[in-house]
């Protein structure tokens, strides 16, 4: 064998896991039109979110038309959200495969479908946003700027990015397992959006860990400590968000219900959409079995305990 490509064989400690990345995604590479929309169209009949994820079976007092209301405008968020954090994962995968370009080029590859995979996934969320605004009366908005959030979230170090990244890519799997769970009248064009999506984020997650765990080593414990309070701050950053869009989608809802409700029903739709999206997008992944395994050997205890205590209000609002 060529010495210079024996070599380069060894510049990677997780090569053969880049390389069953490289062979997933070759395997599950699919289109938007083709694969997932084939010409359908969103009815508004149906659920876009499956009650285990919207979470409306909480909501007692909610009529069942409103009950579905709830979960379109939840899609709808949903499709929106992930535009947002997909800007900011690819800007920092590109970044990453800055590190390979002169080394293990099996890894660059990986990295390069990875940014590939997300800026498809940014197309087929743009798709959605469209397609369920046809079927949904008006008034809904998403007012958060992408590249705003993008540009906040690369300040800080790249460990946190990956951590919030690797814990992203995860609950995604778990939105997919509740998404073919039995829900009576679920969409089943929206049940394609996350079979197709996490067909392609299993993968992801192998990567955000293999590069989580390689920024790891290089850090000195001052480092990892400050690396560990950004990584808090950016799930506070993630919380203001929800929070701002859980405001907006509770008014929505509000305005276009037929029901007519009361100051204290108001506040505790709004407290629930506030819950939903506190389960959705932090705390299904934060309790995500590989997620607290991967952290929990990359931090002291002492910082895993400040990070279960920043956490516990969250923990405890979603319910």
């Amino acid at each position: 064998m060529n010495q210079a490509y024996e070599n380069e064989q060894q510049i990677t400690p997780f090569a053969h896991r880049y390389q069953r990345c490289v062979m997933a995604s070759k395997r599950v590479s699919w289109r938007i039109e083709e694969d997932v929309i084939r010409g359908r169209e969103f009815d508004a009949t149906q659920k876009f979110l499956p009650d285990q994820l919207s979470r409306v079976n909480q909501w007692g007092f909610l009529t069942a038309e409103d009950k579905r209301f709830v979960s379109q405008i939840q899609g709808r968020t949903y499709a929106n959200i992930f535009g947002l954090v997909e800007r900011f994962i690819n800007a920092k995968v590109l970044e990453l495969g800055q590190h390979h370009v002169l080394g293990d080029q099996v890894a660059l590859e990986a990295l390069i479908r990875f940014s590939d995979e997300e800026l498809k996934h940014q197309a087929l969320f743009r798709r959605i946003e469209v397609m369920t605004g046809k079927v949904m009366p008006e008034g809904y908005y998403f007012t958060i700027d992408p590249n705003d959030v993008a540009r906040a979230v690369l300040t800080k170090s790249t460990w946190a990015v990956l951590g919030l990244t690797c814990h992203i890519e995860l609950f995604t799997q778990q939105h997919y397992r509740q998404s073919i769970a039995e829900c009576e009248g679920l969409s089943p064009l929206y049940k394609d959006v996350f079979l197709f999506h996490w067909k392609e984020e299993s993968q992801h997650a192998i990567l955000d860990e293999i590069e989580w765990r390689e920024e790891d080593r290089k850090l000195s414990h001052v480092q990892r400590e400050q690396a560990v309070e950004d990584l808090m701050e950016l799930v506070a950053a993630v919380d203001g968000i929800l929070q701002q869009q859980a405001k907006a989608d509770a008014s929505y809802f509000i305005a276009v219900s037929r029901a007519t409700f009361t100051a204290q029903q108001q506040a505790a739709i709004a407290e629930q959409f506030l819950s939903a999206y506190r389960w959705q997008y932090i705390v299904s992944g934060i309790q995500h079995t590989r997620f607290t395994k991967v952290l929990s050997e990359l931090i002291t205890q002492a910082q895993m305990t400040k990070i279960n205590n920043a956490l516990a209000p969250l923990i405890h609002s979603a319910g």
